[in-house]
């Protein structure tokens, strides 16, 4: 009994301090505050949040409330699937007739969804990704940032990853050219096979609703974050070490999007992120997240939660898609990752 004491304290001080860095990630994510004063900052981040908010609230989202409220009711009213709609004296004698207006009606709410739901869907995807590249830039310049963010080593491991990631200088010119379109080849095939898994875990009785929370929340924060580095020219290995070795933080970072859109259906699920989104990349872009990690990971030194390998997974299988290239793209990727 004695001798299990120290394991249960060590595990309950782990806990603690995954609860606090959780708490903490959750609070980051809350600080909506840095949305209006880099708004404020910067005409044209306002103007491109505002046009997010206009497409995916107003036009998006307004589209599928008119549609529930007005139109699917009105056509419930103009052909009706209930006798008690026609006629509440009469005995039913139309049931071929109200069978054929339940198709109809059927019919005509598809049509709105093939001819308008679905292309704006596919609209807004590619426009809402080009706004949040520019939102995340203009974000970044009322920052007044103009050169790579520093982040701390949270351990002598690190210390020495890091000392091998960051080269004395970037590689210039065609080389430099290869190495960064190899990087961001790489870094869409991990992050499309990490999207899998996480659509996949939400088929496994039980405990998959959790873990697709779980893994929607960080890749949520993956994402709010990537932005920031990318424009501060962080290493991917770099980002994807920082990233797993402060996973409990992250998590409590991407919790509060899925919150939000956890329990709607697809495409209201999709409207509500693509608006919340943006306010999460900039709060990540005006986050001094390096810092107060670094600073909990020094205070909480001696029950160190060690590093998560989540992208294992979507590594393993981003790896057996570049085998599949021929021998010399393969090399080449591979030292990319490297780099």
């Amino acid at each position: 009994m004695e001798a299990t004491k120290p394991a249960m304290k060590l595990c309950g001080a782990k806990l603690k301090q995954a609860t606090l860095l959780w708490l903490e990630g959750f609070i980051e994510a809350c600080c909506l505050h840095r949305v209006v004063i880099l708004c404020l900052r910067s005409r044209k981040l306002l103007i491109r949040t505002g046009q997010c908010f206009l497409l995916n609230g107003f036009i998006f989202l307004g589209s599928i409330f008119v549609l529930n409220s007005v139109v699917i009711p009105m056509l419930q009213w103009i052909l009706p699937d209930q006798c008690s709609h026609i006629s509440s004296q009469l005995p039913c004698s139309f049931d071929g007739i109200l069978k054929f207006y339940s198709i109809l009606r059927r019919g005509v709410v598809q049509l709105f969804y093939v001819f308008w739901f679905y292309p704006m869907y596919v609209f807004s995807i590619i426009l809402s990704n080009i706004w949040y590249n520019d939102i995340a830039k203009f974000g970044f310049a009322a920052m007044g940032r103009s050169g790579p963010s520093r982040v701390e080593p949270t351990s002598p491991s690190e210390t020495s990853t890091v000392q091998n990631t960051v080269h004395a200088e970037r590689l210039a010119g065609l080389g430099g050219v290869m190495v960064g379109i190899g990087e961001q080849v790489y870094s869409v095939l991990l992050l499309s096979f990490f999207f899998l898994e996480v659509f996949a875990t939400g088929f496994i009785p039980y405990v998959g609703k959790v873990l697709n929370f779980l893994l929607l929340s960080w890749m949520y924060a993956y994402y709010s974050f990537e932005y920031k580095w990318n424009f501060s020219e962080v290493a991917l290995d770099k980002r994807l070490y920082y990233f797993e070795s402060n996973w409990a933080f992250f998590a409590g970072f991407g919790s509060p999007c899925v919150f939000a859109i956890f329990f709607f259906s697809p495409l209201v699920s999709y409207g509500v992120m693509a608006i919340l989104f943006p306010l999460f990349v900039l709060s990540a872009t005006g986050s001094r997240a390096e810092q107060d990690i670094s600073f909990q990971n020094t205070k909480w030194r001696a029950a160190g939660l060690g590093r998560l390998p989540i992208f294992y997974a979507a590594d393993t299988l981003s790896l057996l898609a570049l085998s599949l290239l021929p021998l010399e793209s393969r090399d080449q990727m591979q030292e990319n990752k490297a780099h």
